[in-house]
């Protein structure tokens, strides 16, 4: 048997699966016996009580893990990875259940392609994440990182939203709408896909802006590069509100901004030899179905 090529691997799991203990039980097993040294991830491991491996932080897994194994959906993997991005550290994704768009493993046939994955042959795959922030007065209220979008929607009971949107600087429109999604080509198949907005390859280096249930239906989801800063004001509208990666929410109020820009870090995604972007498209949109 080949050695592996990667020495120090991190479990990280969906613990609130049915059977996530036991699958990552197995997995441990299976990458102690291909000679890697596991750890499991602190929450991981305090949820499912596995705890006959070393258990790690994330700052730690940082610093000591060449590979971080992600069992679960792609919720799962966007969460750690937003939080591993800044290490460097490449992540592979098994799925429990659906195959997702980057959790792309089902977990029934983890050990034959996980073999040869961890003996060097893999795709690398590179996702630049995206760094925003709400700004108040002159002055920064609100901090995060997203992978696939930044939504500013209306409040649950208002009506529409007023939106002034620049692009480096330079004015683009007033939107009245319902709300305004900025997807990275990762988001362009989460919620930018379900409001009309297009797919876009995660080789091209850029954002969608889409707009949602716009007032006026000449306004448009446009592709826009990744390089420039996107500048949302809040011009009228009641109990507006920020989402990114739909896990942290602001309230806003009129006047305040939020700038979108590339962050400097990048998520890299390790998948099978051979995976391809199209195949992925096929099986979860559920393309050619139908056909002879």
């Amino acid at each position: 048997m080949m050695k592996s090529q990667f020495h120090h691997v991190a479990l990280i799991g969906k613990y609130h699966a049915h059977g996530s203990r036991s699958a990552l039980e197995s997995i441990a097993h299976f990458l102690s016996a291909q000679g890697c040294d596991v750890a499991i991830e602190k929450d991981t491991a305090s949820n499912t009580g596995l705890t006959q491996y070393p258990i790690l932080d994330v700052p730690s897994i940082g610093a000591h893990c060449d590979l971080g194994l992600v069992v679960g959906g792609d919720g799962t993997m966007l969460g750690i990875g937003r939080l591993l991005a800044q290490f460097g550290v490449p992540l592979i994704g098994i799925n429990q259940g659906r195959l997702g768009f980057i959790t792309d493993i089902a977990f029934e046939h983890y050990q034959t392609v996980l073999g040869p994955m961890l003996r060097g042959e893999f795709e690398e795959d590179r996702r630049w994440m995206m760094q925003a922030k709400v700004v108040r007065d002159g002055r920064c209220v609100f901090n995060a990182t997203a992978m696939n979008d930044v939504v500013v929607n209306r409040g649950a009971t208002a009506g529409m939203v007023e939106l002034r949107v620049e692009v480096d600087g330079r004015f683009v429109a007033n939107q009245r709408a319902d709300g305004l999604i900025i997807a990275s080509p990762t988001g362009s198949t989460a919620y930018a896909l379900s409001a009309g907005g297009p797919l876009l390859h995660p080789s091209i280096a850029g954002w969608i802006l889409v707009p949602i249930a716009p007032h006026t239906l000449s306004n448009r989801p446009i592709v826009l590069s990744d390089t420039g800063e996107i500048t949302v004001e809040i011009v009228a509208g009641r109990d507006a509100s920020a989402n990114f990666d739909m896990q942290s929410l602001a309230t806003l109020l009129h006047g305040d901004r939020i700038t979108v820009r590339r962050s400097e870090y990048q998520m890299v995604f390790l998948h099978p030899k051979g995976w391809s972007y199209f195949d992925t498209l096929r099986k979860k949109l559920h393309w050619n179905e139908g056909v002879a």
